[in-house]
């Protein structure tokens, strides 16, 4: 069966605390496993919640600064360690080439696992498979910064009514399905489109172009909310989203489920996050994200 889930390895912007780790997150995508901003402690973090180096596929990382890249040396010395049989892929912005390599070598090891580098250079796609195309935009902060995306490609739903209208059943769905016709029927009379999933990546930034692009028409949209709208002055210094704004952005993309994390050590009440969020107009499904939370992708409508 496939799963279509995010699992939350850590919470914290900046610094940790007793109750949450540096960020790191797994989308856990059918038989794909993408690993997002690995910041120190996720290795640990990855124990905790159950999931191992073999769950690995890609590595995506939005940016340099340490609660989203100090994990990467754990975790591409775990991949190693347990002999990953299939390939890696590490995104992260060209610009921070040095970063990446220092990480990945920055103590002695066996490097058993061919992990492949592919620097992001610009907006649009980075990779393609059959059950989703991975996009990248940039954010805006004060060092190079890109968000992900993932984008199931559209299929088709046959609709029951629509056959039995023209008296196709059985084998003969499959026949139509494979063939595009059948006798003088064709595919399209008798299905619908099928929207793909989307999920997006959002961390650390200033509203911008990239974050709309990011969270257009998602399912999931994890995003970070460091500050709260009281702070937003902070926020736009440090380059950072209050709730508020992220709970705004997602509204105006037509986000149904939205995950709010990232945050900063000088609150302590989470539901302030929440509260936020709804007084900004969103109205869909809302989760103030806490460490080992499991999130499913929601189900197609």
């Amino acid at each position: 069966m496939s799963v279509r889930e995010l699992v939350v390895l850590g919470t914290a912007s900046q610094v940790p605390t007793r109750h949450r780790n540096h960020n790191g997150y797994l989308l856990r995508w059918d038989s794909e496993g993408i690993l997002f901003d690995p910041g120190e402690g996720t290795q640990r973090q990855m124990v905790r919640a159950g999931v191992s180096a073999h769950d690995l596929n890609r590595i995506c990382v939005t940016h340099f600064h340490g609660d989203h890249s100090l994990g990467l040396a754990g975790v591409i010395q775990r991949i190693n360690l347990d002999r990953v049989p299939h390939p890696v892929t590490a995104h992260y912005p060209a610009s921070g080439q040095r970063f990446f390599e220092r990480l990945r070598y920055s103590t002695a090891y066996y490097e058993s696992v061919g992990v492949t580098e592919a620097p992001v250079t610009a907006d649009g796609p980075l990779a393609a498979g059959p059950s989703y195309t991975l996009e990248a935009h940039k954010l805006s902060h004060p060092v190079e910064a890109y968000g992900y995306r993932l984008v199931e490609p559209d299929g088709v739903r046959m609709v029951p009514e629509k056959l039995a209208a023209h008296g196709i059943e059985g084998p003969e769905v499959g026949v139509l399905q494979r063939e595009g016709k059948l006798g003088g029927v064709t595919l399209a009379e008798v299905s619908e489109v099928r929207r793909g999933q989307r999920f997006g990546f959002v961390m650390d930034t200033r509203l911008c172009d990239g974050v709309y692009a990011l969270a257009d028409g998602c399912d999931l949209l994890v995003i970070e909310s460091t500050f709260l709208d009281e702070d937003e002055r902070l926020a736009t210094e440090h380059g950072h989203l209050t709730a508020g704004q992220a709970a705004r952005a997602a509204a105006d993309a037509g986000v149904r489920h939205l995950v709010l994390t990232h945050f900063s050590q000088r609150y302590t009440d989470p539901a302030a996050f929440e509260r936020q969020a709804r007084a900004a107009g969103y109205e869909g499904e809302l989760t103030i994200a806490r460490d080992l939370d499991r999130i499913p992708v929601p189900r197609r409508r």
